[in-house]
């Protein structure tokens, strides 16, 4: 078996295993060969759960019956629950926790839609970072340029898809974690809306800002994935009480008819040239002109970052008391200063997350989706702590989310696109935003994007 099944989509691998072309074994094969080539560059993965994907295969081909990712090599972000492995949220005080029972929630439904697991993937610690560095994992890399970072949290999971190890991955999403790494890496990468997708069987961070969903080299995987992924899940008291609503079936209706505009203000400072420059060709692409305000979009950037400090402190102030030294300490002192974060100010912080939610609620009345940048930079240098934007030194690992905070602070629907100019070996991701609960709009987007040759993720 050679590579080129694996720079193929998710559907094109199923479509092909579902009809007896290829067997599962053999694209397995070819995956795990691949992460034994790239991986020890990239440093993807935490684990390789070679024995049940072979055994996956296996049941597969024994089956020979049609599946929606029959086949499909797939990894998920660390923090996901995998039966009989540890889950270490990147850090070294969860691998002292027993195995995990039983699969998250959604690898079972990837599970019984046939995919194939491959493994657990690289992450900040506790999901709190956007830059893909790990003390005690290592560093994710960029596939596109190894020197540089792959974002983060979830830079595992951009590193395996963006270097074809994998068709797909699996990420969470708190303040900008998938969105951030596609952006950075050159992928498709969807945060539903908060509560779509149930979260049983995923580490947390920040209760109220945590989401599920997913990186992929194609608006239409991004599209199958999240479908098999739906499902009412009793279990999970976040989750919206809403039936399945598939996208994958809408996805060919394109940008056609959508009120697109372009966000001002906030949105367009704050970053570098070619992150603006990226957002003016999606929006020519579409025939947008309007612009529209996000009111105190930069307030809520703040108030994101207060609640994250808050609960995220509360969550692991036990760990904080009892193993300090066992942090990366990094996070450890974020945490620590969360911890000492007043009420008065937390309860500010959620009193104008409220505001902040009816006001650009009103805002999808007269448009579907929005525009912004998704990161203010092509990927810096791993290990790079500071960059120039507009004359100014600021810090890497706080700014990189400086667009996609205010989106996940009020839980909205959103998809990093990958843009590349001619010349430059890294690209630059444009977050397409829509209302509560339009995936489907934002993916119909993304793929008449794609469609038009605008926006693309090629294997690394």
């Amino acid at each position: 078996m050679t590579r080129e099944i694996l720079r193929a989509t998710a559907g094109e691998i199923a479509a092909a295993v579902s009809s007896g072309k290829l067997s599962a074994r053999a694209v397995t094969e070819a995956a795990l060969a691949e992460i034994a080539a790239r991986d020890p560059q990239l440093n993807a993965f935490t684990d390789i759960t070679r024995d049940r994907a072979l055994a996956k295969a296996k049941i597969l081909d024994a089956e020979n019956k049609p599946r929606a990712l029959a086949g499909v090599p797939y990894a998920v972000k660390n923090l996901y629950n995998i039966a009989g492995l540890v889950t270490r949220a990147g850090s070294k005080i969860n691998r002292d926790n027993p195995p995990a029972m039983a699969d998250a929630f959604v690898v079972e439904r990837l599970d019984a839609a046939g995919a194939v697991l491959l493994g657990a993937l690289d992450m900040d610690e506790f999901a709190y970072g956007f830059t893909g560095e790990n003390v005690h994992d290592g560093n994710s890399l960029n596939p596109h340029d190894p020197r540089h970072m792959a974002g983060g949290s979830s830079g595992g999971s951009a590193a395996a898809v963006a270097s074809g190890m994998v068709a797909f991955a699996l990420g969470s999403d708190t303040n900008g974690s998938i969105r951030v790494p596609a952006s950075l890496c050159g992928l498709f990468g969807l945060k539903p809306t908060y509560g779509r997708l149930s979260r049983r069987g995923v580490f947390p961070f920040v209760a109220s800002l945590d989401h599920v969903g997913v990186l992929a080299r194609s608006a239409r995987d991004l599209a199958l994935v999240y479908d098999a992924m739906q499902g009412r899940d009793a279990a999970d008291p976040a989750q919206a009480p809403r039936a399945i609503e598939p996208v994958l079936p809408l996805i060919e209706e394109g940008g056609a008819g959508l009120r697109v505009a372009i966000a001002g203000d906030y949105f367009r400072r704050g970053g570098r040239p070619e992150c603006f420059a990226a957002v003016d060709r999606v929006a020519a692409a579409l025939g947008a002109k309007r612009e529209t305000i996000l009111p105190e979009a930069g307030a809520a950037r703040a108030a994101a970052f207060v609640i994250t400090a808050a609960e995220g402190a509360a969550f692991h102030l036990a760990r904080l008391r009892q193993r300090p030294q066992d942090f990366d300490a990094a996070v450890r002192d974020r945490l620590f200063a969360g911890a000492m974060i007043p009420a008065e100010s937390y309860l500010r912080a959620q009193r104008l997350r409220a505001w902040f939610h009816r006001r650009v609620a009103a805002l999808f009345a007269e448009v579907d989706i929005i525009l912004t940048p998704a990161t203010p930079c092509r990927a810096p240098l791993s290990g790079q702590k500071t960059i120039e934007i507009e004359g100014a030194e600021v810090p890497v690992r706080a700014n990189l989310g400086i667009y996609t905070q205010p989106i996940s602070f009020i839980g909205l629907p959103a998809l990093t696109v990958p843009l590349w100019s001619e010349g430059e070996v890294l690209p630059i991701g444009v977050q397409v935003i829509g209302a509560p609960w339009r995936e489907d709009l934002v993916l119909r987007v993304a793929h008449d994007l794609e469609r038009k040759g605008i926006a693309r993720a090629p294997v690394a």
